[in-house]
């Protein structure tokens, strides 16, 4: 019992912060609420990320075609290439609607389900257990902590947040089955975990977590016990065995759900550079060392959050044997102190969560090429948090410190994790910057080589991008994404035949739709510009069969339909490469073909939404004109 808590029927007095515990319970909402939202509000400044954004969002036509039935309908059906969670894809259509393609309402959208996990979570923490003070730690070290700055500021990892918002819906939901079981109860609890394995299948292990609240706080297996000064909740009389049968509905989904999951590919943009080696399954020696090496890592930033990244590459066949060995001997110790300290079952139940949860995000099934990522901790670290609030407050008690004391340095902890919270959202501002910070704290990291350099042409940048290419095309030869960027910078010096065989080598690398498409699009207008029309007609043709809503390809059948006299076609080409991705060139484009089809009015108005999107319009009007040369 925390030292400030009001004991069971003890009546209210002045002594304490707030006259009723419902106040206590709006106040401590409101400051998790409010802490989250201001912290991560630098976030919203933030661009779509240049990985896995554009599969999500920004290249995705379903989802850009708003909240429709039949993105609705597509959200259900969504081909093997993606993740099968109709839910995100829902919420990033509803944004779509909403929003359009700003990225400051999706970010705002992960800012506050975070914001409600975190009240979510006091929520449940204090009706199970009683301890408002205690549940209030949890939560703000949750909503505050640094490592979980990637799965909120991330738009791409909507679906942690979402599918962590409907598992805590659905604990919730438990929570209140188990104080009158009802099927009506029953039925909402299993709703929410629906909700939430539809979101993303990371949620897999809530009936293994139900077990656990069963045990603590629920108090639903062994009899009623004292537990230093804790009266563990009285048992409701159901055998252990009667516990598992109630439950057998959800393990159920979560195998159903797990089935899916393995047999639609989907990991984003990771699909998209996916080659021979990254599908490769390691032996099961190193997934088991890895896994060992990821827990350790976990609590270490759990601990000390630095040198937080985007991406950590896996270490494949050089993974230390003696850091794993190491690493399992330290999770066996730790566990079987659990054990032997179970009569505080707070640390028996955190533990076992922070274990148990992990599990399926720890590569034993390859899910990525990465070796462990800060997203995967999100649900897990829940489980260690319980364990340092309700371990220190006992401390506190045990050991009579001042709550002035105790209150001091709670606060000092809270406002260090903000100043690193801070820190860690500011890296986020933009691509480049990012990148350029995940390559300063890993080592060999090919994918951020990759992006940063794509970052960096984007940006114009593109001596500055040659050495990242060259570096990532050193770390990885078959990387369809090095090999691609290389062929654009080819491209954009004039060597256009290098910049052909790069493309090809793409194509020869990659089954991916979306990388595909690109390279047969640079392709036709690789063509285009050594003046072989036919050739480059069959490239913009084949990036539409990849990819239909390909706004460059177009756009160069376009070109090809205007240098062919056909100007009618030629609009309708260049309205449709506007419509899918607007950008000045390509209402350049338009208003130039309008105008030669008398359409002065139209023309106009395509010319001033060019000039809305920039402030310098001269750089767009020279690559019109060099691209109506050819």
């Amino acid at each position: 019992m925390d030292s400030t808590e009001q004991k069971p029927g003890q009546p209210l007095t002045e002594s304490y912060l707030f006259r009723s515990p419902q106040k206590r319970r709006l106040i401590f909402c409101l400051l998790l609420a409010l802490a989250t939202i201001a912290l991560y509000n630098p976030a919203t400044r933030a661009p779509f990320l240049n990985y896995d954004d554009q599969v999500y969002v920004t290249d995705n036509p379903q989802v850009r075609a708003g909240f429709t039935w039949n993105t609705a309908l597509w959200a259900f059906r969504t081909p093997d290439a993606l993740d099968w969670h109709p839910m995100t894809w829902l919420s990033y259509a509803l944004d779509c609607q909403i929003f359009g393609l700003k990225p400051d309402g999706y970010h705002t959208t992960n800012i506050l389900l975070h914001a409600a996990n975190a009240v979510l979570l006091f929520l449940i923490l204090e009706s199970a257990t009683g301890l408002a003070w205690r549940s209030l730690a949890v939560a703000a070290l949750f909503a505050l902590h640094p490592i979980n700055v990637e799965s909120v500021a991330w738009i791409a990892e909507r679906k942690t947040v979402l599918s962590m918002f409907f598992f805590l819906l659905a604990l919730a939901a438990y929570g209140w089955y188990t104080r009158r079981p009802g099927v009506g109860r029953y039925l909402a609890v299993t709703v929410a975990y629906a909700l939430g394995l539809m979101s993303k299948a990371q949620v897999i292990t809530f009936p293994c977590v139900l077990l656990l609240l069963d045990y603590w706080p629920l108090g639903r297996i062994a009899p009623p016990e004292v537990v230093g000064d804790e009266l563990v909740a009285p048992a409701r009389d159901p055998s252990f065995w009667r516990l598992i049968w109630e439950k057998v509905p959800w393990f159920a989904m979560s195998a159903v759900s797990a089935v899916i999951t393995m047999t639609t590919g989907g990991a984003g943009f990771n699909y998209m550079v996916e080659t021979e080696v990254t599908r490769a399954k390691f032996p099961l020696w190193i997934r088991l060392a890895t896994a060992a090496i990821a827990y350790v890592k976990y609590l270490g930033k759990a601990f000390w959050p630095a040198n937080l990244a985007l991406m950590y590459p896996h270490p494949g066949f050089a993974t230390s044997i003696p850091a794993a060995a190491l690493s399992a001997l330290a999770i066996v110790a730790v566990t079987a102190l659990v054990v032997i300290f179970r009569q505080h079952r707070f640390l028996l139940v955190g533990w076992f969560w922070f274990l148990g949860t992990l599990v399926p995000m720890t590569g034993l099934v390859p899910i990525g090429v990465q070796a462990m990522a800060d997203r995967y901790a999100y649900i897990p670290l829940l489980g260690i948090f319980v364990i340092v609030c309700w371990g220190a407050a006992d401390l506190i008690k045990r050991w009579h410190v001042p709550t002035a004391v105790a209150a001091a340095g709670t606060a000092v902890i809270l406002v260090a994790l903000g100043f690193a919270l801070h820190r860690q959202v500011s890296f986020w501002s933009d691509n480049v910057t990012l990148w350029t910070h995940t390559l300063e704290i890993t080592e060999a990291n090919f994918t951020a080589e990759d992006n940063l350099a794509t970052a960096l042409i984007t940006q114009g940048r593109v001596e500055e991008a040659l050495p990242h290419l060259l570096r990532a095309r050193w770390l990885r030869p078959d990387d369809p994404l090095s090999a691609l960027n290389l062929a654009t910078y080819e491209q954009m010096h004039g060597k256009y035949q290098a910049a052909l065989d790069g493309y090809a080598t793409v194509v020869r690398l990659t089954h991916a739709p979306p990388l595909l498409a690109t390279a047969r699009a640079n392709s036709g207008y690789a063509h285009y510009s050594l003046k072989q029309y036919g050739n480059a007609q069959q490239d913009f043709e084949a990036a539409l069969k990849e990819q239909p809503a390909n706004s460059s390809a177009y756009r160069g059948l376009g070109l090809l339909a205007q240098r062919a006299g056909d100007i009618a076609q030629a609009t309708k080409d260049y309205e449709r490469s506007a419509e899918l991705q607007p950008s000045p060139v390509g209402y350049l484009l338009l208003a130039q073909a309008l105008e030669i089809g008398g359409q002065a009015e139209s023309a106009r108005a395509a010319q001033s939404q060019a000039a809305r999107m920039t402030r310098d319009l001269n750089d767009d009007i020279a690559v019109v004109r060099q691209l109506l040369a050819n």
